[in-house]
């Protein structure tokens, strides 16, 4: 959501006199991050874009962009900006969280799992990152699941989106996930299945807020 207050208004305003006093300053990154911030997504890009072309190798900044390009729905160009940074920072906790991210919004779950499971290595204490890993891989395993629901659920008959609506409608956030994530397991680019995950999630996270 933009943010637009005093404060950050002085931020962005003393990072662009900074910048305009030295161009080649690394001041970009900070003033592309605050207009991410407040919604100027695409004067993020640009400001990163020519930043980068100067300091290729700065990966804060190059970060910074794959956010913005994320807030843009430009995917495939945030998941180059990410893997550019893996490819020499492995270990970097928020780029897997990211790329867990959009891979998980493209339907391609499986490469989601692989960065969740890098970042809680990472990370042991990533309590989102390891709920998230316990979801989607109860979406891969629903056959060993105990219970009712859960037998249910092992059952292809029932892994259909109107099956997943109908636990969203009874707000089974958990079960709507497995669902939903064993359809895009088959099938990953169903757009019906990728949103009905997005919202189960969404609906996990405000349960637990």
């Amino acid at each position: 959501m933009p943010v637009d207050d005093a404060t950050t208004a002085n931020a962005i305003r003393r990072q662009e006199e900074r910048l305009q006093r030295d161009p080649t300053s690394l001041a970009f990154a900070q003033l592309a991050d605050l207009y991410r911030k407040i919604g100027r997504t695409r004067d993020a890009i640009t400001l990163c874009r020519e930043g980068l072309e100067r300091y290729p190798h700065y990966t804060t900044a190059r970060l910074i962009l794959a956010k913005a390009l994320l807030a843009e729905d430009d995917f495939d160009q945030a998941l180059a900006e990410l893997s550019a940074i893996l490819a020499v920072s492995p270990n970097d906790l928020q780029c897997h969280r990211l790329a867990a991210e959009i891979q998980r919004r493209q339907g391609r779950l499986d490469v989601a799992v692989d960065h969740l499971e890098a970042a809680v290595r990472l990370d042991a204490g990533d309590r989102e990152s390891r709920a998230l890993l316990g979801l989607l891989r109860a979406g891969a395993s629903a056959g060993n699941e105990a219970g009712g629901l859960g037998r249910v659920l092992a059952d292809d008959t029932f892994v259909t989106a109107s099956f997943g609506r109908a636990c969203l409608e009874q707000s089974l956030a958990d079960e709507a996930a497995q669902v939903f994530g064993r359809i895009l397991r088959k099938e990953p680019g169903n757009s019906e299945a990728r949103q009905g995950l997005e919202q189960a999630l969404r609906l996990r996270l405000r349960r637990k807020g």
